[in-house]
């Protein structure tokens, strides 16, 4: 077993590199970096190593050589050569205070003037930037590095009071700002945060910024690759499940050859040794879940989103699309890209399986507001398809609907339609992480929802109907021959028919049979 320490929550490269921690080497992105463009952007989710990138920059251009010894960059870069650094951090703070903002940019930028000697101007935080850098280049004679690490929380903590959001917003703006119109001063800029907010709204100015978000060849500047997991922390697999640890973490894309875990998350599975939801655990997705109930969103579709590039950059305050958000939060990752004569689309889906189990508890939570009804259903569920009682997945299921408060109803247009229902059965069975296809395809039709489990397959088919059941969906399961698909499987078919009716608002049939 190595001696070296898992850097949970370590963000400073200095500590990483003095005091004996795991590091996977980022430095031959950097490498790339800085051959090519002087300003960039990139945009990831929470805790991927945004802010240990930032720090390894920041330590390069320091001149800290005995940092690197070993690395990929030590030998292809000039330590006699040391540039001023300017690091601005978002990354604490209550934004949520009117108030807190300036002050915030106050005390970074006083501690960046520390030792320079000069009186600085009693001007507001652009003007104060650009006559930072302007003198630390007079008096270094080099060029400044400026790096800005969670760029957008000031704006995504506020997004709650859009008025308050849209001024933090229109105050980074002109900070922002002062990179292109300072450009003579400026050696390398790197700005990292979790959302990418439109150019026109946040970097006008900044026409100079070079996105590197969706570039295949940094699909992995942050995040730990298969080779990373089966090399550098090969000490740490033992009695751990290398399939499990697959299955659970790994699936982030962002265009790149090869998918990507949350170092987060494996980190967290080193010490504990237990697969959890260790990255969604610390995270609060409220906002999230508030925004897909009220944009009346279908689980069922989140699996399996499509987008363009356009709609992937759209994220403003009022208007955050719905594939952005979960996009850029880490939600849904890129599945699949397809090249049309408009540009690219992109098929998004769950990265792992993490957060299709997590996010589908948390939408649950929100439809059952008691935490001992919803535990006790999923328990319940699992052991009733273990034994194949379908008469007990109708009982669950109708004591579920009954559960749900009228309120939800009240001019919900998604409830009137057979994919809200089968939204609630998929939000079920994906809590519980089982094996799930949704609206699979067949030579004979679309299927509604697929679920394999203790071998066993059941093939759901939904209706909803204004009155009476008249067993249309049993009759379309049996018709189509939905079952031909799985029984390569070798294991037992259950078809079962659910109709639901639109007065009731709960299950008016539940027909099944085996084939």
């Amino acid at each position: 077993m190595t001696s070296l320490q898992l850097p949970i929550g370590v963000q400073t490269f200095r500590k990483i590199r003095e005091e004996g921690f795991y590091y996977v080497d980022k430095t031959p992105f950097i490498r790339t970096l800085l051959a090519q463009a002087p300003v960039y952007f990139l945009s990831r989710p929470r805790r991927f190593g945004k802010s240990l990138f930032l720090d390894t920059l920041k330590e390069l251009f320091d001149g800290s050589e005995s940092l690197f010894q070993g690395l990929d960059i030590h030998e292809h870069w000039d330590w006699s050569v040391q540039h001023p650094v300017v690091k601005i951090s978002f990354g604490y703070g209550n934004f949520k205070d009117p108030d807190y903002l300036g002050a915030h940019l106050e005390g970074q930028l006083e501690r960046a003037e520390e030792g320079l000697g000069a009186a600085r101007p009693d001007k507001p935080a652009p003007g104060r930037l650009a006559w930072l850098l302007q003198e630390l280049h007079r008096k270094t004679g080099r060029r400044v590095v400026v790096l800005v690490d969670e760029y957008d929380k000031p704006i995504l903590d506020a997004l709650e009071a859009p008025e308050l959001a849209t001024a933090n917003r229109d105050a980074l703006r002109g900070l922002y700002s002062v990179i292109k119109d300072c450009d003579e001063h400026v050696r390398f800029a790197f700005v990292t945060g979790v959302s990418k907010f439109s150019k026109v709204s946040l970097f006008s100015g900044l026409n100079n910024l070079t996105d590197i978000t969706l570039e295949p060849e940094y699909s992995a500047i942050c995040g730990y690759t298969e080779t990373d997991v089966d090399t550098v922390f090969r000490p740490e697999l033992s009695s751990l499940d290398r399939d499990a640890i697959r299955e659970w973490y790994n699936g982030y894309s962002w265009r790149g050859e090869e998918k990507v875990y949350n170092p987060f998350d494996l980190l967290l599975l080193f010490r504990t040794r237990e697969f959890k939801a260790h990255w969604f655990e610390t995270g609060s997705p409220t906002f999230l879940i508030d925004t897909l109930f009220k944009r009346r969103v279908r689980s069922v579709d989140l699996h399996n989103m499509s987008a363009t590039d356009r709609e992937l950059s759209r994220f403003d305050v009022g208007d955050i699309s719905t594939r952005a958000l979960l996009f850029q939060t880490g939600y849904l990752t890129i599945q699949d890209e397809a090249r049309t004569r408009a540009g690219s689309r992109y098929r998004l889906g769950y990265p792992n399986r993490e957060v299709q189990q997590s996010l589908n508890e948390s939408l649950l939570d929100r439809l059952v507001q008691e935490d001992d009804r919803r535990l006790a259903n999923s328990t319940r569920l699992e052991r009733l398809l273990e034994m194949g009682d379908i008469d007990g997945l109708k009982e669950l299921f109708q004591s579920f609907f009954a559960s749900i408060p009228y309120q939800w109803y009240t001019n919900n247009d998604i409830a009137e339609y057979e994919g809200y229902y089968a939204s609630v059965f998929y939000s079920y069975f994906a809590g519980l992480g089982f094996d799930i296809r949704v609206e699979d395809s067949t030579s004979h039709g679309r299927l509604d929802m697929a679920v394999r489990f203790a071998g066993r397959v059941y093939l759901f088919e939904f209706k909803v109907v204004e009155l009476e059941p008249h067993g249309a969906a049993l009759e379309q399961l049996r018709t189509r021959r939905y079952a031909d698909k799985y029984r390569v499987f070798g294991e037992p078919i259950h078809l079962v028919a659910v109709e639901f009716s639109k007065t009731e608002r709960n299950i008016a049939a539940f027909e099944s049979e085996q084939v």
